[in-house]
């Protein structure tokens, strides 16, 4: 939401510092004008992005972020001035204005840019909009990268301690090279196999790794292990010649990091899908309500026991969500062990073989989505006791979690639904479920939503 609320004080910045220059000036709002101000505000966006300024900017340096605002206004003043001299345009606008507001623009954004922080500073200090971290090596660069972190209070990282098999349980890496009582509070909490266990607990929000690039095996096997963690885990190379696939890079305190695992939704995307889901979700629930009245009347007369099965499922970082759907069995298993309904299945009611059949049995998830423990679109939901069943099974199962899960997803409208009787097919959802989360947008979002439609409910998988 932050990063929603800098791109919307942008584009107000645009809008209305050229609004109080007309007004003061002795011109009109003419149609020229309202151009202007509509192209600035979608290129500046659309270039801001590009430049990755409205990435998550906790641990970018200040003078970083204005050099991007310049730099990215800079583009789209060129661009403006570049179309208006083709197809000259120039005499329609006073130059005096414009150069007025080609100045004004990124200097008011910096200025915001800076009170906002300023806010965010204090805010953190005292604990709200914080992030709690582990760092895996004690030596350099984990030890740079704590202290880059401590002398940093206005990122909001809260460190817990480091984690090293080099290096004794108990060890203060700090204790000898900064005074302060943070430092001296940091320790070395033990190997990376209880750093393991402990980010299978989310017991972390980040994990930085900050080994030397010569314990390349380490590393990798310990991102490998990670990715059975709800955690977002980064690399803090020694070098600057590090690669992965599908990475991304950022800084923080000036130290370079790459982002191995990461949600899509860390900038303003995030408010675009929430807005999605409550729009449709809300749309789509009236439109459905009639129907579930007749569902539930259905379910309730058809077999004793509830009208609505809430199943314990992993939800969004690993947290446990229950999900909601029509009942559709005689029994309700929730607990360590789920057996997954098979072909004329003895526990699935006459009702309930029709609403699996159709998809009908999931409708109450549209109420999930308005809660915001779901979205329309995502990897769908597996029983808890599933998760646990393939996250040691499948390399990077747990990545799915990094979204909401969702009703409809990529690997179901790719025939990838239903029973999931063998391996080889949970790791064909799981292919399909990680390509959704790299290549999200909002109009793969829709893509999905209307394949469900024309593809239909039916599946002859699910029984």
């Amino acid at each position: 939401m932050l990063v929603a609320a800098h791109q919307l004080a942008d584009v107000s910045l645009v809008w209305g510092l050229l609004a109080t220059l007309i007004y003061v000036s002795p011109i009109d709002w003419t149609v020229p004008y309202q151009i202007a101000a509509f192209a600035s505000s979608v290129l500046l966006h659309i270039v801001a992005n590009k430049y990755g300024l409205y990435h998550s900017w906790r641990g970018q340096s200040l003078f970083t972020e204005a050099k991007t605002v310049f730099t990215a206004w800079i583009v789209v003043l060129g661009t403006l001035l570049t179309t208006a001299f083709l197809f000259s345009a120039g005499d329609h606008y006073d130059n005096i204005v414009v150069v007025s507001w080609a100045i004004a623009v990124p200097t008011a954004i910096s200025f915001y840019r800076v009170s906002a922080r300023i806010l965010l500073r204090q805010f953190r200090l005292i604990g709200i909009n914080t992030r709690t971290i582990a760092i895996v090596g004690a030596k350099e660069p984990g030890v740079s990268l704590a202290r880059s972190v401590l002398n940093s209070p206005w990122m909001g990282l809260n460190i817990e301690g480091f984690y090293d098999d080099r290096v004794d349980t108990g060890t203060h890496p700090l204790q000898f090279k900064d005074d302060s009582e943070e430092a001296k509070a940091l320790k070395v909490l033990g190997s990376t196999r209880e750093l393991i266990s402990q980010a299978r607990a989310a017991a972390f929000d980040d994990i930085y790794i900050a080994l030397p690039m010569k314990e390349e095996e380490t590393i990798k096997a310990l991102v490998d292990e990670l990715t059975n963690s709800p955690c977002c885990v980064h690399i803090v190379p020694d070098i600057f010649t590090f690669n992965m696939l599908n990475a991304r890079s950022r800084e923080i305190g000036g130290l370079p990091v790459v982002s191995v695992y990461n949600s899509p939704f860390d900038s303003f995307d995030a408010f675009i899908k929430r807005a999605e889901d409550l729009i449709l979700g809300s749309t789509i629930l009236v439109a459905i309500v009639i129907p579930m009245l007749f569902i539930a009347a259905a379910v309730k007369l058809s077999s004793p026991g509830p009208v609505i099965f809430k199943q314990r499922r992993y939800g969004i970082n690993g947290e446990e969500i229950e999900v909601w759907k029509f009942r559709s069995m005689t029994c309700c298993d929730n607990g360590d062990v789920v057996v997954q309904a098979q072909k004329n299945d003895e526990r699935v009611t006459k009702v309930g073989a029709f609403l699996r059949k159709t998809s009908l049995d999931e409708l109450p998830q549209f109420i999930n989505v308005l809660q915001g423990t779901m979205s329309i679109v995502g990897p769908r939901p597996h029983a808890v006791a599933h998760n646990e069943l393939y996250r040691d099974q499948i390399t990077g199962y747990m990545q799915r979690h990094l979204v909401k899960p969702g009703i409809t997803g990529w690997a179901q409208i790719n025939g990838w639904r239903g029973e999931t009787d063998n391996l080889y097919k949970m790791e064909k959802r799981l292919e399909f479920d990680i390509y959704y989360i790299t290549n999200w947008s909002l109009g793969l979002d829709l893509k999905v939503i209307v394949l469900t439609l024309v593809k239909g409910f039916h599946n002859k998988g699910a029984y």
